[in-house]
């Protein structure tokens, strides 16, 4: 039996920062740095093309009509997408300091002036935008992070903050379409859903 022999010290190897990419529109390919912080869990670039498939089939690629608030902002991925895809307007909130400078780099480097990144918590904002500007989106990104309740705390003022017909995005540790949904999922339907590994991911609409 081999033993193992005990390995000369040495410094980490530098590892280039985690990326994800902008996956159409007038920024393709470009790459987004993740940060290493608590709680930044970036949609994968697989996950966006198959929500970002479905949303351009369900809007009928008419970005332009699209006013969009991505509450839990992080890298940006999924709000830098819809900028780059044409969105009329893109409200970005994160509460980390870091990802807020980076998130105002990114828009400061691509000229996104449809973009508008602002540092605050997420429910936070959500009850204010509701209060101040209801009916005011058409698409509300909700990427939290997990076992925190984040979507039935924050889904009741995406309800005042939809225009008519409006979607959300929202992903969970559980799926929301399930035969038993959770009680918070009432006048709430599930129009897209799929699974990629633990996460599930859903557009949800307003019923009727």
């Amino acid at each position: 039996m081999q033993r193992n022999r005990p390995r000369k010290s040495a410094s980490p190897a530098r590892r280039p920062p985690q990326q994800v990419r902008i996956i159409g529109g007038q920024w393709k390919r470009t790459p987004l740095a993740v940060l290493d912080a608590e709680g930044l869990r970036p949609t994968p670039d697989r996950v966006r093309e198959t929500v970002f498939n479905w949303l351009n089939h369900l809007l009928d690629g008419a970005w332009e009509q699209v006013s969009c608030l991505d509450l839990f902002a992080g890298t940006g991925a999924l709000g830098f997408e819809a900028a780059s895809r044409g969105a009329a307007r893109v409200v970005m909130v994160e509460d980390n300091a870091a990802a807020v400078r980076q998130l105002e780099a990114t828009r400061e480097k691509l000229k996104a002036d449809n973009v508008d990144v602002r540092r605050g918590d997420a429910l936070a904002a959500a009850a204010a935008l509701a209060s101040n500007a209801p009916q005011g989106f058409s698409l509300v990104f909700l990427d939290p992070p997990y076992h925190r309740d984040w979507l039935v705390k924050i889904l009741p003022h995406c309800a005042r903050l939809l225009t008519e017909g409006g979607m959300v995005y929202a992903e969970a540790e559980v799926p929301l379409d399930g035969e038993a949904p959770p009680a918070w999922m009432e006048g709430w339907k599930v129009v897209r859903a799929d699974k990629a590994g633990m996460v599930f991911y859903h557009l949800l609409q307003r019923n009727a």
